[in-house]
């Protein structure tokens, strides 16, 4: 399908293409198909081990770093000369908020880096530039769109609003619309940012594929296992061993289970800057045995542990509303969630999964050992696990809406899609 007179949007992400930020990915082809011509950019260019798919989309991707002189210099000159554009930025920077001198130079050098990508879109025909997460890259799209005259939107996730919120009022002010991932977050930047406008904070919804049919069975575990033992708890979590994953946290409490004679496997799947650490505590706490740092998975593989595993856990400070458990969820697999944020949205407490009282580790230890003495009764909570993503959480569904919001915000309604089939055009 194509759309005559179609919009050109720039979808820019702080690092991209990630493995661990898919959904990024499938919103831009969500809107090609939809005859959006989308240009891919990335602040930074990512050198992690990508999959096929993506690999694809970063020989594409437009990258403003490595940035070169000759485009500094250019975009310096033209931050001078359209300044008036800029003016209300520089307001907010020097005599706004209460950041600290450090967070306001950064504000500088972003600002710089914003006139960077302008000149790097230059020529593109983009009239509308759409930013993943409130953090650099928003401000830079934001400096981008007011130096081209495009318009600017942004989607929130979770730490970039509830931990990391710099300058989310001019932001929130600026943005022709905001998308965010669940209603705990929209209602939170309603009650803390009287420059959001309501109508323009949308909640917009992440999904994962959804498997036909029930792909694990109600005694499906890693029981059959070589590494089992036939009758070991196995616990997974996945997510990138970050601070605010708190993997320590899940450390911790595998201390406990042990001390409390529980039989157990812990698999961590992900890889990032704390594995170092995470790996001198499992050591120090003789763990060895119990817990295991996986590195990096491949969602392939990611299949098959959550079908065979007990439980999969999170332990995290701060989520937006995390894929990881959707996708636990849609294979048939028990989940064990801190109620945080959007998450209660996602697991419904006793019905579609479980949850515990964040940073309590004897809530989260008691939790679990619950969950294992009930575990063979609770079939139909799995099913209605699944069926709750199936209704609420589903990729194909909610990327639909997330494009038909784009194209209506944008003055192209969905029902101007045509056919470049001449005669599909006659139907």
């Amino acid at each position: 399908m194509m759309r005559r007179d179609a919009p050109r949007i720039a979808y820019l992400a702080n690092r991209f293409p990630s493995p661990v930020e898919p959904y990024v990915a499938d919103e831009i082809r969500e809107l090609r198909a939809r005859g959006v011509e989308v240009v891919a950019c990335s602040l930074r260019r990512n050198h992690e081990a990508l999959e096929n798919d993506l690999q694809t989309l970063a020989a594409e991707t437009l990258c403003l770093q490595p940035l070169r002189p000759w485009l500094l210099a250019r975009a310096a000159w033209l931050g001078l000369r359209k300044a008036s554009a800029l003016s209300a930025l520089f307001r907010r920077i020097f005599a706004g908020g209460r950041e600290g001198p450090g967070r306001r130079l950064r504000a500088l050098l972003h600002t710089w880096l914003g006139a960077c990508y302008a000149l790097r879109i230059e020529g593109c025909g983009v009239e509308h530039i759409h930013a993943h997460h409130g953090y650099c890259a928003s401000w830079v799209a934001m400096v981008a769109a007011r130096l081209t005259g495009a318009s600017f939107s942004m989607t929130l996730h979770g730490s970039d609003l509830l931990l990391h919120a710099a300058y989310l009022d001019i932001k929130l002010k600026d943005c022709r619309f905001c998308i965010t991932v669940s209603e705990f977050n929209r209602r939170h930047i309603l009650e803390h940012y009287s420059s959001a406008e309501e109508s323009k904070v949308v909640v917009r919804r992440l999904g994962v594929a959804v498997e036909p049919g029930h792909p694990r069975s109600e005694t499906a575990s890693l029981e059959a296992h070589p590494e089992a033992g036939g009758r070991l708890l196995i616990l997974l979590a996945v997510g990138r061993l970050h601070p605010v994953k708190d993997h320590a946290f899940l450390v911790r409490a595998c201390a406990e289970l042990r001390n409390r004679g529980s039989r157990f496997l812990c698999l961590i799947a992900g890889e990032g800057p704390e594995r170092s650490s995470l790996e001198k505590m499992i050591h120090k706490l003789d763990l060895q045995s119990q817990v295991r740092l996986m590195g990096h998975v491949s969602r392939q593989k990611l299949a098959g542990y959550y079908r065979m595993c007990d439980l999969v856990v999170l332990t995290s400070r701060s989520e937006g509303l995390p894929l990881v458990l959707m996708e636990a969820m849609a294979f048939g697999s028990l989940v064990l969630a801190p109620a945080i944020t959007g998450i209660p949205e996602l697991v419904e407490d006793g019905r579609t999964g479980f949850l515990y009282r964040a940073g309590s580790l004897a809530e989260f230890v008691a939790q679990v050992e619950m969950i294992r003495k009930i575990q063979p009764a609770l079939g139909p909570l799995r099913l209605k696990a699944r069926r709750h993503v199936l209704e609420n959480f589903n990729r194909e569904k909610n990327l639909a809406a997330l494009a038909d919001l784009f194209l209506e915000q944008l003055g192209h309604p969905p029902e101007r899609l045509i056919y470049e089939d001449p005669i599909l055009q006659q139907v």
